[in-house]
């Protein structure tokens, strides 16, 4: 018979930290150490802060952001350009073309990509919302920023044949060459993309 070397509410920490994206059970052993060496510092804060999040962080009606108000702050300043809409898959994008100050237009979040193998039609998004959004006469463009797989693009023809119609012009992000990329070490649907968006020097 073994015995467990933590109490059940150390495994039970250590269980669910585990479920967390990057983190392993290995990972998430080590993590529950430190928080409990640096108690004070951080296990008591973070305890705090999650038991803060759980019960004020909402999602926006509007976009699909996750925020403490609804709308979202996104959403709610005026200094934001109503004409643009960036769709995006997730709140993660939404966050890194914040991180990256790539637009000072609006969102909207689907909530992830077609995928009929994986039971996941256009009602299971937020598209009809988005189509609703777009017929607002003050929006003229809608970016969609989805990701380069076959499930993105191919939620991406579908938004744009949901879109048709509309008086707003649809884009999407270019595909190619990264900043800072050397050619020999990109892969082939990479470069064929970089060729085929080249524009003029």
């Amino acid at each position: 018979m073994t015995t467990s070397a933590t109490s059940p509410e150390l495994d039970r920490l250590i269980q669910l930290l585990a479920r967390l994206p990057g983190l392993g059970p290995r990972s998430a052993r080590r993590a529950v150490l430190h928080l409990i060496q640096k108690r004070e510092q951080l296990l008591v804060p973070l305890a705090d802060a999650l038991h803060m999040a759980a019960e004020r962080i909402t999602v926006c009606a509007t976009c699909g952001n996750v925020d403490t108000a609804d709308p979202c702050a996104i959403c709610a300043d005026p200094r934001r350009d109503p004409a643009i809409i960036c769709v995006v898959e997730h709140v993660s994008d939404l966050w890194a073309l914040e991180r990256a100050q790539a637009t000072r237009g609006r969102y909207h979040v689907l909530g992830g990509t077609l995928s009929p193998l994986d039971g996941i039609g256009p009602d299971d998004l937020h598209i009809a919302e988005l189509v609703a959004r777009a017929k607002d006469p003050a929006v003229t463009e809608v970016i969609l920023a989805v990701n380069a797989t076959i499930e993105g693009q191919t939620t991406a023809h579908y938004v744009t044949d949901m879109l048709h119609g509309l008086d707003v012009t649809v884009t999407r992000l270019a595909h190619g060459v990264p900043v800072g990329g050397e050619l020999d070490y990109l892969d082939d649907g990479t470069l064929a993309a970089a060729i085929r968006s080249r524009t003029p020097f």
